[in-house]
């Protein structure tokens, strides 16, 4: 089937299957069939990614499918196998991590030994042993299984490197405040459950076993008894099993409060995904800080060097009596400068990267390296009017606080319904006697009407309370909506600035070094003293800063933009 035919029919594929622990997407990239997978591949979910292959391959059988394992933190025996034959018929492995790149050579090998062993004489040794070994590797590696934590590449030697995408993801994975909000969140799900039930019916069983004895002429007030009537009954035994239920019938004070609990909801979901966007705010800003006193460092190593071939030249010149001590003399002293401003980037992107990790809540003993760095692509310049719609449209905190203010109006509700009255049917039924031997069965069933007269005030103070936060919130979101304009003005403007800055910074870079050259020549032919190459030094070294200060403005720039109209996931993370 050509890519015309099949197209569609991976378009329909492309729902996603949400097991308990495995996340199967397809998708068409580049007139190619991909199935992403996130999760574990074990268990029930080996079939169901099984199928799912199946029905594709069905679809479209003359397609070469890719297989993404990036995201997949473990793989059973039985999910290798299902690897294996899908490997034989022609997929392609994307992985990542030593765990996953270690199955997947591992079933590449296992196919070409197949392929050989198919090839040599039957009855040979050799395929004892190599059943022997998977065996013992699969056994090793369930053992020696935890969840993967990262999708970046890990090194022989334990170094992670990262790309943006791949730090961003992680943050989502792991960050400490980013899981913190999942579960505000998911409490606010249990909150609305808790107010669910007052609407619902209750039951519970009862069991009583009393001995009782009771003072008759106190039940008389103390009045003198006849003389036949003894002054106490008992002791005698009351026996009571059974159970009890009741549910409100009538109460739209009940039913507003559960509304409002509903609407919670999508507060704390719209607060959840606020603080993501925050925190990958903070990753990417890190990320780009941490390239920033890399390239500094490597700026640094490049003066380094140029003083130390400078201070090497004016040695040379000096020796052969072209040039004077007072020229090597200042040429060391500028070399030293550089050495010592290299080890203060060094430090930087040190602590830079300490705080990379501390992000995405890495093992702090865990080596990180960077696989990305600054750079510069020109971009349109948005407009602003457009870009504020953007924004109070796609701003979480913008929909969170409405959201608040949908609750609050609710609550009001739920306390004003208050003065009306509501109905509830309540009722047990219980075998009833004096021992469990001799009880009858006994029953009440009843439907009450309450109707609040007087509360002492209590009813209007909640509403008048009611009414207060709504104009709290009222005063929040005009403030908000302030702050997101001058968020996206202030990000355009900063965006702008920085391109600008990019152009004059790499020509300043570009000025520095013919600068330094003609220096060299100059001092070479003895027409000057190093005092000028000591100075173009300098500018040069001004002129790095400057264009690594304006990538770095130009990049966290972009990011405020993101985060300024709410797109700081579908701008960084893939």
């Amino acid at each position: 089937m050509n890519g015309n035919l099949w197209a569609p029919i991976l378009q329909q594929q492309v729902a996603l299957q949400r097991v308990a622990m495995l996340r199967i997407t397809t998708e068409n990239r580049k007139g190619k069939p991909l199935i992403r997978l996130e999760g574990k591949i074990a268990g029930p979910h080996v079939a169901t990614l099984e199928q799912c292959w199946r029905e594709l391959a069905g679809a479209i059988p003359k397609a070469k499918f890719s297989v993404d394992l990036r995201g997949v933190s473990y793989i059973d025996s039985a999910g290798k196998a299902l690897l294996r034959e899908m490997h034989r018929l022609g997929a392609n492995f994307l992985a990542e991590g030593c765990l996953n790149q270690a199955i997947v050579k591992e079933i590449s090998k296992q196919d070409e030994s197949s392929e050989k062993q198919a090839k040599r004489p039957k009855g040979s040794p050799i395929i004892f042993y190599t059943v022997l070994f998977g065996l013992l590797a699969g056994a090793g590696a369930a053992r020696g299984q935890q969840p993967a934590t990262a999708t970046a590449a890990s090194s022989p030697t334990g170094m992670v490197r990262l790309t943006l995408d791949q730090a961003v993801a992680l943050a989502i994975k792991q960050n400490p405040t980013q899981q913190i909000a999942v579960l505000n969140a998911v409490e606010s799900v249990q909150d609305k459950n808790i107010t669910r039930a007052d609407l619902l019916p209750q039951a519970n069983f009862h069991v009583a076993d009393s001995a009782n004895r009771i003072n008759v002429k106190a039940q008389f007030g103390g009045l003198p008894l006849a003389p036949n009537i003894p002054g106490h009954i008992g002791p005698y035994q009351l026996f009571s099993a059974g159970p009890n239920f009741g549910s409100s019938v009538f109460d739209l004070s009940l039913w507003k409060r559960y509304q409002a609990s509903r609407a919670n909801i999508d507060a704390s979901k719209a607060d959840s995904l606020s603080t993501r966007e925050q925190v990958i705010l903070l990753v990417v800003s890190q990320y780009i800080g941490t390239l920033r006193a890399m390239a500094n460092v490597e700026a640094s190593k490049s003066r380094v060097e140029l003083a130390q071939a400078l201070y090497e030249q004016a040695a040379d010149l000096q020796k052969e009596g072209v040039g004077t001590g007072i020229d090597t003399l200042r040429a060391n002293v500028e070399l030293q400068n550089e050495k010592q401003r290299l080890l203060e980037a060094q430090n930087e992107r040190e602590s830079n990267l300490f705080g990379l990790s501390k992000l995405l809540s890495l093992d702090p003993r865990q080596p990180v390296e960077l696989a990305d760095s600054l750079s510069f692509f020109e971009t349109p310049q948005p407009e602003v009017e457009a870009s504020i719609d953007e924004a109070l449209a796609n701003r979480e905190e913008w929909r969170a606080i409405e959201a608040r203010e949908k609750s609050s109006k609710l609550q009001k509700q739920s306390t004003q319904y208050q003065r009306l009255p509501s109905v509830r049917f309540d009722g047990y039924w219980y075998y009833f006697g004096t021992s469990a031997t001799n009880g009858i069965p006994t029953y009440q069933y009843q439907g009450s009407v309450n109707f609040p007269l007087f509360t002492s005030g209590r009813i209007k103070a909640e509403v008048v309370k009611a009414e207060l936060e709504l104009q709290k919130l009222e005063q929040q979101k005009v403030e908000l909506r302030n702050q997101i304009a001058l968020d996206v003005k202030t990000s355009l403007l900063n965006l702008e600035s920085a391109r600008n800055e990019v152009q004059v910074a790499n020509l300043g870079v570009q000025l520095a070094k013919e600068e330094v050259d003609q220096a060299r020549d100059r001092f070479r032919a003895g027409v000057a003293n190093n005092i000028e190459v000591i100075s173009a030094q300098d500018s040069l070294a001004r002129a790095n800063d400057n264009q690594i200060l304006a990538l770095y403005r130009f990049n966290q720039s972009r990011a405020e933009f993101a985060r300024a109209v709410g797109q700081m996931e579908k701008t960084y993370s893939k």
